[in-house]
């Protein structure tokens, strides 16, 4: 994710704009039969339906990026008011779901209704945060929502075109919106941290500073199309820079100014990063870890998983680092793995070449170990180059085969002699084959789940599942040799120290420097992923817990499996149970993988019986 996110925080502005219409409530005749695959029960049917329906009406652009073009000419009301509403819709639809008596519902329409309730459980209870009055990074701002529109809304018509203007025209209101948002939680006392407001600052003004050509947003009035009157082909151009330059650029130079004045002025200095300075951050943090990890785990137990975790680790580098490099002292390994000159990428192009080679690596021998392999493809891309400097080191944005579009794997090429060659593998295996991509487009490709599980999910089951894949590798031959094994345990080292740095930075009180030099000791990370990585974790609170509480869970039922069913555990058969299943809770994938062992199980007495049977 994750970069699975389907984070839809486009800005707002009232102004000038009327603002989008309230959804009408839906019937069983107006929502997709997708909406409802695999689902029997009439009143859960209906439930569903008018939940998916009215969130792809309220969420147009996520519509559009699924191949939903019914809504292209909305982004959606931003309002406090529109906001509240779906609060409360929310809180209807789960009493609704919840009423249905559990005998009226069959085994899978159980664990449907069961992933709704636990899934709106988790939305309603985060909703103390408020994120939308304070928190925004270079991850998410109105900047970055902007020019990510153009991207997921492909133009191939005419009409495309006219809809997507249509979205342009409203883009100043969703960041005027937004901006009032940021004023209100001012006025409440709940602002981001320093750091995140100076990097917005910094990433709006090299985009304001640039040739507004060149923007993203102005893609579309580049592109050919043959087929199209050339004469409104001139005119759709016209408007569409008209639009960005004097309704879209000066809106977000509003923001801008608010940000780097009021915002700046008050923001959150060092020691108050966390989301515990807040008077809202003790409940608030509470309730990411049940929706980000599924789990009820306190956040001082969290923070020692993940130190124990970090031991284990760094037994293993001690035992590699010998091998490597010929010591065992963790201080040295990390030193030279973050300073070799020599195990640094040299120019962006190797760094992309090595991702698509890796890839390449992965499809071949995925049929080994899977026997449901998706059909959507994947592609490497780099991450654009107004993003690059101010995010991760990668992202995978998922693929839709409704919208004709790919899944693709992002990799940041920005800086390549910062970029370590001996993570560029197992930074691979976790964003596309067989991480992200893999899980994701296969949970896309499963008829007979309803649309809310085939098109999201939960944070630790999509990440745990991409952070299992990672040590799956190795035993999948995928790693070119031991240096890249060392690769494999940085990340895995990564991932347990942000159960640490985490908890820290949010419940006790670290500041920026504590938790950067955290990682600085007991990671190989490079300075410049470590500073990207904390800036991560401030400003999203909790999300990063998923990925190593969720991996833990993913061994524990694997050994498990190949404990309870010896010689007879079937990889394939395991892993396809556990991906045809969709971005589950972590206690529903237990449960599901402790149904498929007991199954196998009875075939095997099964068979033993038919042998003894046939027996002379």
């Amino acid at each position: 994710m994750n970069r699975f996110v389907l984070m839809l925080s486009l800005v707002a502005c009232a102004g000038t704009q009327t603002p989008a219409p309230t959804p009408a409530a839906p019937t069983p005749s107006t929502y997709p039969a997708a909406a409802v695959a695999g689902v029997t029960h009439p009143a859960l049917r209906d439930v569903l339906g008018s939940h998916w329906e009215e969130t792809m009406q309220r969420s147009p652009t996520w519509a559009t990026s699924m191949g939903d073009r019914r809504f292209d000419d909305r982004l959606g009301d931003p309002s406090p008011e529109a906001r509240d509403a779906w609060a409360e819709r929310l809180k209807e639809l789960r009493s609704r779901a919840a009423f249905i008596p559990e005998s009226a519902l069959g085994e899978a329409d159980r664990l449907h209704r069961a992933l709704f309730v636990e899934e709106l459980d988790a939305d309603i209870a985060s909703e103390v945060c408020r994120f939308e009055v304070w928190s925004f990074s270079p991850r998410f701002n109105p900047l970055q929502d902007a020019n990510n529109l153009p991207e997921t809304h492909t133009v191939s018509s005419p009409q495309d075109g006219e809809n997507l203007l249509a979205r342009y025209r409203q883009l100043p209101a969703q960041i005027d919106a937004a901006t009032a948002d940021l004023r209100a939680g001012l006025q409440d006392e709940l602002v981001v941290n320093r750091r995140s407001a100076e990097l917005v600052v910094e990433m709006f003004d090299r985009q304001l500073a640039a040739d507004p050509t060149e923007w993203p947003l102005l893609a579309p009035a580049r592109a050919s199309h043959d087929d199209w009157d050339s004469t409104a082909l001139g005119t759709y151009r016209e408007d569409v820079t008209r639009v960005v330059n004097e309704e879209v650029v000066p809106a977000l130079a509003r923001y801008r100014e608010l940000v780097a004045t009021d915002i700046l002025a008050a923001a959150r200095a060092e020691g108050e990063e966390g989301i515990g300075a807040l008077s809202i951050g003790a409940e608030c943090y509470d309730a990411l870890i049940l929706k980000f990890t599924t789990l009820q785990r306190p956040a001082d137990e969290i923070h020692e998983v993940g130190l124990r975790e970090l031991a284990s680790i760094h037994a293993e580098f001690r035992a590699l680092g010998t091998t490597l490099f010929g010591t065992d002292d963790l201080a040295e390994i990390f030193h030279r793995l973050r300073t070799d000159p020599e195990l640094r990428f040299r120019t962006a192009e190797e760094v992309e070449e090595k991702a698509r080679t890796s890839l390449a690596r992965a499809e071949e021998v995925v049929p080994e170990w899977f026997g449901r392999l998706p059909e959507l493809p994947c592609e490497v891309l780099p991450i654009p180059d107004y993003e690059a400097p101010y995010t991760t080191v990668a992202y995978y944005r998922p693929g839709s085969a409704q919208a004709d579009r790919i899944g693709a794997y992002f990799i940041n090429t920005y800086a390549p002699e910062t970029r370590p060659r001996f993570e560029a593998e197992v930074l691979a295996y976790h964003e596309s084959v067989p991480g992200h991509h893999f899980q994701i487009a296969i949970s896309q490709e499963v008829d007979a789940l309803p649309a809310f599980r085939r098109h999201g999910g939960r944070t630790a089951y999509v990440e745990g599942w991409a952070l299992y894949t990672e040590r799956l590798a190795d035993q999948m031959g995928l790693y070119t040799g031991d240096l890249d094994r060392m690769g494999m345990l940085s990340f895995d080292a990564w991932r347990a120290a942000r159960l640490v740095v985490d908890t820290g930075v949010h419940t006790k009180g670290w500041s920026r420097t504590q938790a950067e030099t955290f990682l600085l000791e007991n990671t190989p990370l490079a300075t410049n992923n470590i500073q990207n990585e904390v800036d991560r974790y401030i400003t999203w609170p909790g999300q990063a817990l998923a990925y190593k509480m969720g991996q833990l869970v993913f061994w524990e039922l694997r050994h498990e499996a190949e404990e309870a069913l010896g010689d007879s555990f079937d990889v394939r058969g395991f892993h396809d149970t556990m991906l045809e299943v969709g971005a589950v809770t972590l206690p529903v994938l237990r449960a599901r993988v402790e149904a498929w062992v007991a199954a196998q199980k009875d075939l095997e007495v099964e068979a033993i019986d038919t042998v003894s049977t046939q027996s002379p």
